[in-house]
């Protein structure tokens, strides 16, 4: 099997993991990026109300998302994207409850991916004083990008995990997986109500 995968970033509009604003995905065949795109997101209501701290860090406004896409028109083209490939992302469990608390918000149907992470890789890879992602992101050869912008992380842990399988000698997602250590995990589907932080 070749490695192929699809990169994934979400960044969010405030401490509810339903509240997805960006997301950016890369696509990687062969252990070489084939493609890439990103957009924003009308976060689901709810969880619409944006963080100051949260827009500190990505630098999306309230006023970016008006015109954007809710995300129950958004989800089919985040499948469309990414098919049948294995997410990966940096610190997956954080992108991975978006999916899932988004698609919960919202009553759509949450796909069943089947994710690895970047920053468990890393960790049993490289020997680093930091493994957030523009430490690691250096390390594979890709620094100087803009940190939470939600298309560059995941060109940054798109990188992360093509430079790791080259390092152990990987030729597939499941090969560099079981040469680290780590697990290959699955979104589990179940029927559990998001938080909501709407400001009344």
């Amino acid at each position: 099997m070749p490695l192929d995968f699809t990169a994934i970033d979400f960044e969010t509009a405030n401490s509810s993991n339903a509240s997805a604003c960006a997301v950016g995905l890369v696509r990687v065949r062969d252990g070489r990026i084939v493609d890439r795109t990103g957009w924003l997101i009308r976060p689901p209501a709810g969880h619409d109300v944006f963080f100051e701290i949260n827009v500190r860090i990505h630098g999306i406004r309230p006023e970016d998302v008006v015109d954007a896409a809710p995300w129950s028109r958004q989800l089919a083209d985040i499948v469309a994207f990414a098919g049948s490939d294995v997410l990966v992302a940096h610190n997956a469990g954080f992108d991975m409850a978006v999916l899932k608390r988004a698609c919960d918000a919202t009553g759509d149907e949450c796909p069943p991916y089947r994710y690895a992470c970047s920053l468990q890789v890393a960790r049993r890879v490289y020997k680093l004083e930091s493994y957030r992602l523009p430490f690691v992101a250096a390390e594979a050869g890709f620094a100087d990008f803009p940190h939470h912008n939600a298309t560059a992380d995941a060109m940054a842990c798109a990188h992360v995990m093509i430079d790791a399988a080259r390092r152990v000698g990987a030729d597939d997602i499941e090969a560099l997986t079981d040469a680290v250590g780590v697990r290959v995990s699955q979104i589990a589907v179940t029927e559990t109500p998001a938080v909501s932080f709407a400001v009344a």
